[in-house]
Order: structure tokens, then sequence, then C-alpha cells
């Protein structure tokens, strides 16, 4: 299985693909490791690449895919993203390449494709969610701040920022 991350997830934008976005915590997505690593061993018997997104660590990533439940799994060919809501066993993933139902399949919207400028956008609010609570915990944490001054100066500089944006 390939780790795929904010600086080599377009490598999915050439060849087939599967991919999974997961979190370690989450009881679903460490039901379907075991599976997943299985499938990844088929991997060049299928003729595709197996890769994994750690959805805490890449947040970016999540974002761009617009992944909003644990585990979500993907099937890309030449940069056509699918998703894929079969069965999670290993004969019903490697059915869906090997039968090719994933052609059965309707295609992400092109607008809402991983690799379109909306859903770039869509990472980089990700990255700036995690920043600003990066942010908020270094003011309440490390400097001691109680937690509504936090919140007191995010809405300051939030004005300030409109204020001169707006000028």
């Amino acid at each position: 299985v390939q780790v795929l991350g904010g600086s080599n997830w377009s490598l999915v934008l050439q060849g087939q693909w599967m991919l999974k976005f997961y979190a370690p915590w989450c009881p679903a997505c460490q039901q379907i490791e075991l599976t997943w690593e299985s499938f990844a061993k088929e991997s060049e018997h299928l003729g595709i690449a197996v890769g994994k997104v750690d959805v805490t660590q890449e947040p970016g990533l999540s974002g761009r895919f617009f992944v909003t439940t644990l585990p979500t799994i993907y099937h890309a060919n030449d940069g056509v993203f699918r998703r894929y809501r079969g069965s999670r066993t290993l004969e019903d993933l490697q059915g869906y390449v090997l039968e090719r139902k994933w052609e059965a399949v309707e295609p992400v919207a092109g607008w809402k494709s991983p690799s379109s400028i909306m859903m770039h956008g869509m990472a980089g609010l990700f990255h700036l969610s995690g920043w600003i609570r990066q942010i908020h915990s270094y003011l309440t944490g490390t400097l001691g701040i109680h937690v509504w001054i936090s919140y007191a100066i995010f809405i300051l500089a939030t004005l300030l920022i409109g204020l001169f944006l707006g000028l």
C-alpha cells in the first residue's frame, strides 16, 4: 500500500488506482485494514496501484476529495475518479477491478474532481482551518490565554482583514 499525501497525491492522476481514506482511531477503518493490505498484495496481478491517506495527517487532501465519511474509497483511472460504495470484502474489491464494475459508476463531476480548481481551493481551506486550530492551541495551551480571549483575537483579526480588503 502506497501512503499518499499532499506532496505525492498527483500520482493517482495516471494509471488505475484504488485509494482509501482512513483515520487511525476509526473502528471501521481498523476493520478493513487487513483486507486492504491483502488487496494491495494482489495489486500487481490486478494491474492497479493501491494507496491510502490518513485524514488526520492530510487534511488538505481529504478536503480535495471532499471526504465526509470514513473509510472512503475511490477508484481512479487516468484522473477520472469514482467513489466505491460496494462491499469491503477482498473478493468484492478484486471483482470491482477485474470485472470493470467501475465503468458502471458515475464519475465525480468535473467541478468536484480532486484535480479541479474548486477542490484545490477546498484543500486550501482545510489547511487554513488546521493552521487556525494550531494558533488557537498555541494561544490557549502554551501561552495560557483564556479561550474567550483567543476567540476575541480571531474575531478582531477577521474584522481587520475584512476592513483592509474592503479598503
